[in-house]
């Protein structure tokens, strides 16, 4: 079962490396639907193991000084704190709890189904955010801090009990916020913010005793090296056929799991 979970790393590390996206999207409902692992340990193994994966890409940005920190450090303002007090309540809640599984599952679809709807309209909602409507783009300027530190703080939440909504969500929200700002320092700041968000909730997690560490260490095994691989020939698969294809999937798996 180990050779089951590496060859599912290097699938979703594959995705990943081409589309950008499908991390927490697709290896936590992977978990849960074909590996029977319980919903509380697929989320939080998945939570250390996109912390870790994501810190060499936020490595790798901030050399490339494509990392917007001021930016990171609102988004943590409000992400961290808030996947700290989540900890807490589902800690109450208790992890043995059928309330807590079908918490994260129905939480999950609905994420999935979010991250699908802003893959596939990405590119609309990019432009809404670069559009001119007078008094709305006075008052994104005048409380892009606050809105920031409210988008982190959303994105906390999801993310600390479904793992996911820290990629495809928190980039459109951010493209819409920041229209000016290059995309590559979006996506860098984006990882960059996912890399102390995923570490705060993993770890909370781990206090819980939701993480299996031989499964986090199996995943790793593979994820890695379809991660390279995957990078390396995203140039060579057409957008705007992958986008349209994981959008299917992630719909779905989410109504499956809703």
């Amino acid at each position: 079962m180990e050779w089951g979970y590496t060859l599912s790393g290097l699938v979703v590390g594959f995705i990943v490396g081409v589309t950008g996206v499908g991390g927490g999207s697709l290896m936590t409902p992977l978990l849960i639907m074909v590996f029977g692992i319980s919903p509380a340990t697929a989320v939080g193994t998945d939570l250390l193991y996109a912390a870790l994966t994501k810190a060499g890409g936020a490595w790798v940005h901030g050399r490339q000084k494509t990392v917007n920190w001021r930016l990171v450090g609102h988004l943590a303002l409000g992400s961290v704190p808030a996947a700290f007090v989540t900890i807490l309540i589902l800690n109450v809640i208790s992890v043995d709890n059928a309330l807590f599984s079908n918490l994260i599952t129905s939480t999950l679809g609905i994420a999935l189904i979010l991250t699908a709807m802003a893959l596939l309209f990405r590119q609309q909602l990019t432009r809404l955010g670069r559009a001119h409507f007078g008094f709305l783009v006075e008052w994104r300027d005048r409380h892009i801090v606050s809105a920031t530190v409210i988008t982190g703080f959303v994105l906390g939440v999801l993310v600390t009990i479904s793992s996911v909504g820290a990629g495809a969500l928190g980039m459109v929200v951010l493209f819409m916020l920041y229209p000016r700002l290059p995309a590559v320092t979006l996506v860098g700041s984006d990882i960059a913010h996912a890399v102390p968000l995923t570490l705060v909730a993993g770890l909370g997690h781990a206090y819980m005793g939701t993480v299996d560490y031989s499964l986090l260490a199996s995943l790793l095994v593979g994820s890695l090296p379809g991660i390279y691989l995957g990078s390396h020939v995203s140039k060579r698969i057409p957008d705007r056929l992958l986008r349209p294809v994981l959008s299917t999937v992630l719909i779905v798996i989410g109504i499956k799991l809703i």
